[in-house]
C-alpha cells in the first residue's frame, strides 16, 4: 500500500479497468452522516440481491470505521494474497466482501492516514482484489462527501448512481441534502432515497411510534426530483442481528421492515434496469 512508481501506476490501470469491465453494476450507498444505518442498507441490499441469484460483492471503503465484516458474520476472516490479487472473503457462494478490517489482525488499531493513503488503498480494492465477473458491486462509503466517496466516484467512472439514506429528523435531512447535492454535481444519478428507522415498532403492541419524526426523505426527495425509494422501520430485533452477523433481510423475514425492503431491493433493480 506503499507509493508505486509510473510503470506500476499504469500497470494498475490496467487492472482497474479490467477489472472493473467485469462488474456490470456498481452503486455507492451514501449518508450525510454517522448513524443513520447506512451500512445496514448497504449490507441487506448486497445480501437481498445475492439472494435473488445474482453475483454480488460489497466494497467497505469506510476506512477509519469499517464494520461490513461483523454485520455480515465474517469478523474472524481474513482476506489472503494469491497469483491473482487480493481474494475477498466468501459470504454466501455468490457474495463476497472485502473491508480493512479482513485485513488486519488487530480489530482495535486505528487507521491514522491522510486522503492520498485513503485513495491508494480505495484503488486497490478495485484494482487488485480478485472480483471476478459480478452482477453488482456494492460500495459501502464512510458519511459525508469527503475522501472516500470521491475517490471511489473518481474511480469508478461508469458507476450507476448513489443511493442516499438518512433518518427522518432535521439534522439527518440537512446532512442527506448535501449527499444529493455532492452526487448531483459530480453528475452521478440519484438512485433514491431511503428514509431509515422511520418509525419504531413496539415488540408488545406492535404499535409504531414515529421517534425522529416521519416523512423528511421523502419529503427532500420530492423536493431535488429524485426517486423515493422506501422506509424502513426500526424494530428491537436490528440490533441483535447486527451483533450476530445476521442481515435481518434474511434471518427475519416475517418483520414488516423486511418486507419493506425487499420492496426498496424491487425498485432499486427496477433504476437499474431502467436506466442499462
Amino acid at each position: 500500500m506503499g507509493k508505486i512508481n509510473e510503470k506500476e501506476r499504469i500497470e494498475q490501470d490496467k487492472r482497474l479497468k479490467e477489472n472493473l469491465s467485469r462488474i456490470k453494476n456498481k452503486i455507492i450507498v451514501m449518508s450525510g452522516k454517522g448513524g443513520v444505518g447506512k451500512t445496514t442498507v448497504a449490507v441487506n441490499l448486497a445480501y437481498a440481491l445475492s439472494l435473488s441469484n445474482k453475483r454480488v460483492g460489497i466494497l467497505d471503503i469506510d476506512i477509519h470505521g469499517p464494520n461490513i465484516a461483523k454485520m455480515l458474520g465474517i469478523e474472524g476472516s481474513r482476506a489472503a494474497g494469491s497469483e491473482f490479487g487480493i481474494e475477498p472473503v466468501d459470504v454466501l457462494p455468490n457474495l463476497k466482501a472485502v473491508s480493512l478490517a479482513l485485513l488486519f489482525d488487530n480489530q482495535d488499531q486505528p487507521v491514522i492516514w491522510r486522503g492520498p493513503l485513503k485513495m491508494g488503498v480505495i484503488k486497490q480494492f478495485l484494482s487488485d482484489v480478485n472480483w471476478g465477473s459480478l452482477d453488482y458491486l456494492i460500495v459501502d462509503s464512510p458519511p459525508g462527501t469527503g475522501d472516500e466517496p470521491l475517490s471511489a466516484i473518481q474511480l469508478i467512472h461508469d458507476i450507476n448512481g448513489a443511493i442516499i439514506v438518512t433518518t427522518p429528523q432535521d439534522m439527518a435531512i440537512l446532512d442527506a441534502r448535501k449527499s444529493i447535492q455532492f452526487a448531483k454535481e459530480l453528475s452521478i444519478p440519484v438512485i433514491g432515497i431511503i428514509e431509515n428507522m422511520s418509525g419504531f415498532i413496539c415488540p408488545h403492541c406492535h404499535n409504531e411510534v414515529n421517534i425522529f419524526k416521519k416523512g423528511g426523505g421523502e419529503s427532500s426527495a420530492g423536493e431535488f426530483k429524485v426517486p423515493f425509494l422506501g422506509r424502513i422501520a426500526f424494530e428491537p430485533e436490528f440490533v441483535e442481528l447486527a451483533d450476530r452477523g445476521t442481515p435481518f433481510v434474511s434471518f427475519k423475514k416475517e418483520l414488516e421492515s423486511s418486507k419493506a425492503f425487499i420492496k426498496i431491493v424491487d425498485r432499486i433493480e427496477q433504476f437499474i434496469d431502467g436506466a442499462t
